[in-house]
């Protein structure tokens, strides 16, 4: 019973660093300075949601796939609960797409940005392309989280098949 419960605070615990993580990215992402009115400032910006990304949304992340496999083995009960399956394959799925979209992405716009700062010379066209693609990773991947939550909550009566 015990261990039942911290896997289940670590899990809830871990959910909300990461949904509050990709929503301080995002807004980070939606309101950072113009890179043309002030590039240090911009280069600032994305070293901030750089950051969020290694030191809160991974190890959030982290806490939501162990604690969550850990509770599913300890409790009988999520056995043949597919909802509870289903969340598993998501937060998979959600920890893979964080790592190559969300936290790689941005790492390579933190590094364009401090080089172009330092020297002076931004690439529009490669920002624009990595920064398109690590809004829709955040927008997709936050819709992933909060649909995970609401499945954990809801936990509609589907079951595995058994033949």
């Amino acid at each position: 019973m015990f261990w039942r419960l911290v896997f289940r605070g670590g899990h809830h615990l871990g959910s909300a660093g990461v949904i509050g993580a990709f929503a301080a990215c995002l807004v980070m992402v939606l309101f950072a300075p113009e890179p043309s009115i002030s590039l240090e400032a911009y280069a600032a910006s994305r070293a901030s949601i750089a950051l969020v990304c290694k030191w809160v949304l991974v190890p959030s992340l982290l806490l939501v796939l162990v604690s969550g496999l850990a509770a599913l083995g300890a409790n009988p009960a999520y056995h043949d609960a597919g909802w509870a399956w289903l969340k598993a394959l998501t937060g998979l799925a959600m920890f893979e797409g964080t790592l190559l979209t969300v936290d790689s992405t941005a790492r390579q716009v933190a590094e364009l940005t401090a080089a172009a700062a330092a020297s002076g010379l931004l690439e529009p066209a490669a920002l624009e392309s990595l920064i398109g693609r690590e809004r829709g990773g955040l927008w997709g991947l936050l819709a992933v989280a909060i649909a995970n939550v609401i499945l954990g909550v809801w936990r509609p009566r589907f079951s595995r098949r058994k033949d």
